[in-house]
């Protein structure tokens, strides 16, 4: 069991218990919130509150979580494409729409859920929630992720992660016309202090580069190439619209005139390079576009 001591401080966009919750805890979704809420897991100044109980400044909010790796994770028969295999690892092209691991409440239909279905192992460092995941892209972001099958191969990633010694280009739509050819975003992110559920440009927050070239431009959009440097959490979606590019289609960050409930952002995670774990040898793997993604490309080119 986890135990969560908040204090809502007055003026936060969500004041509403349930909504507060849901905003400031990483991975729940407020269906999760409701049911500790009639389980009696949430307490509000040391005593049990409705879901609709409007949070006033200072309160003290008590959160009773279960471990997460309590959670039986059930494998799942769902289809993976996979772009490369062995004993160590897994190379998948992860479809948009798709969430990597699961979450509080949220526990099938994973990618997680079909790695486990698939392969007899997976590593365990992050525990079954996460089994075998090193690193993550967005439920709405296609493309290319790599998965651990033991733990030595983790824990070699991981390294190499964090020493960025691992290349992740991405394919992008993003609204506007880019002017120039080449362009460095590095602008710290943090939690958004206006919605925890968003990233935010912040003084203070973490390190975070991105880096894009202009592949394509059309009447009123641009097609770029994005290469990480740092892999924060949405990171190239906060940047690009930090800048005035924001991705087409992105349901958070982008134009509600361009959300694309089908397919969510135009964002495609096309090349992934690492060294093997076990052999050290370079692997470097590319995924196509999704047909969506080109067809919407043929699309901005009639525009012309």
């Amino acid at each position: 069991m986890e135990l969560i001591n908040l204090v809502y401080k007055k003026g936060q966009d969500d004041d509403r218990l349930d909504k507060y919750l849901a905003a400031e805890l990483d991975d729940v979704t407020r269906s999760y919130v409701q049911m500790l809420i009639k389980d009696g897991l949430v307490l509000v100044n040391s005593k049990a509150e409705k879901a609709n109980y409007i949070l006033k400044d200072k309160d003290v909010i008590d959160v009773t979580i279960k471990d997460l790796e309590e959670v039986d994770i059930v494998p799942q028969d769902i289809p993976l494409d996979i772009v490369y295999e062995d004993s160590d690892i897994i190379v998948v092209n992860k479809p948009a729409g798709m969430v990597v691991h699961p979450g509080a409440g949220n526990y099938q239909d994973t990618l997680v859920n079909a790695l486990m279905y698939h392969c007899t192992d997976l590593s365990g460092i992050n525990g079954e929630i996460r089994a075998g995941i090193v690193h993550r892209i967005d439920k709405d972001t296609s493309g290319l992720l790599v998965a651990c099958k033991n733990d030595f191969a983790h824990r070699n990633l991981s390294i190499q992660f964090s020493e960025k010694q691992v290349t992740k280009k991405y394919i992008a739509i993003c609204s506007g016309v880019i002017s120039h050819n080449l362009g460095k975003i590095d602008a710290p992110l943090a939690r958004d202090p206006k919605n925890r559920q968003q990233m935010a440009v912040q003084v203070g927050g973490k390190n975070a580069i991105t880096n894009f070239k202009v592949i394509e431009r059309f009447k009123k959009h641009t097609l770029i190439e994005v290469l990480l440097e740092t892999g924060r959490t949405h990171q190239i979606r906060v940047h690009m619209k930090y800048i005035g590019y924001p991705i087409v289609g992105d349901p958070i960050y982008g134009y509600k005139a361009e959300i694309d409930n089908e397919h969510g952002q135009y964002l495609h995670a096309k090349e992934l390079s690492f060294y093997h774990p076990r052999t050290g040898e370079l692997l470097s793997f590319s995924a196509p576009l999704p047909d969506y993604f080109e067809k919407k490309i043929e699309e901005l080119r009639k525009e012309e």
